[in-house]
């Protein structure tokens, strides 16, 4: 994926584009898809209400995601931001849903909330970069702000949407947390990035650990928030 389109999404394409360390999460998510794949699938789950409501949502972000790794191969980074914008989407009607109906069995329900939350996360960080590839390519620049001011921007958005996350999904912290770890985790791999190879940048690299570490406190609080009241 490096490679493809030119290296536009490749680590160092531009100041928003995480370390390749922080890819190592999908194999995290491909391993809790293929649980939960098979999870849903066993007879006994057939009427579990809670499975049934996200199963054809879950089955819809898998082919999403298959879907721009052909589009990212077909070069077509236009394309692939369409593409990631239709799979955070799915996956936050998942959420919603997993957040609105009542757990089941537990570890159904335990399969089901940490990959979506791991899923949702890491994809939403890959918005950001992919977004920011789509920029770089049709050199649109700065957007009048410069790439350090953008860059601080876009992760301050960041942060503000994995507070809103939080908050959406305080009743249910199994799926609450993974999201603020998987979104924290490629926080922290964008700032990693800016510390060194050929797009360091200070200012970056601090409102990235930044807006990692409030990806990372936002579940903890809106779930003891949730709890006292």
């Amino acid at each position: 994926m490096a490679e493809a389109a030119g290296g536009a999404l490749s680590a160092t394409a531009t100041p928003l584009a995480p370390d390749r360390p922080a890819f190592s999460i999908w194999s995290a998510v491909y391993t809790g898809l293929a649980v939960f794949a098979v999870v849903q699938a066993l007879p006994r789950r057939a009427g579990d209400r809670r499975l049934r409501a996200v199963s054809w949502w879950v089955l819809a972000s898998m082919v999403l995601n298959a879907l721009w790794i052909a589009t990212v191969q077909a070069d077509s980074v236009g394309g692939s931001v369409l593409v990631i914008l239709a799979l955070v989407a799915v996956l936050a009607t998942v959420l919603v849903r997993l957040v609105r109906i009542p757990h089941t069995d537990t570890a159904a329900s335990l399969v089901t909330d940490v990959t979506v939350g791991l899923y949702l996360g890491w994809v939403s960080v890959a918005t950001l970069a992919n977004v920011a590839a789509f920029l770089a390519v049709a050199e649109v620049g700065g957007l009048g702000l410069g790439a350090t001011t953008w860059s601080v921007v876009v992760l301050a958005v960041a942060a503000v949407l994995a507070v809103a996350y939080a908050v959406v999904a305080r009743g249910r912290p199994s799926v609450a947390v993974p999201i603020g770890l998987a979104t924290a985790w490629g926080l922290t791999w964008i700032g990693v990035g800016r510390t060194a190879g050929p797009l360091v940048d200070g200012t970056v690299a601090t409102a990235a650990f930044v807006a990692a570490a409030v990806a990372l406190v936002a579940p903890l609080v809106t779930t003891l928030l949730a709890r006292r009241r």
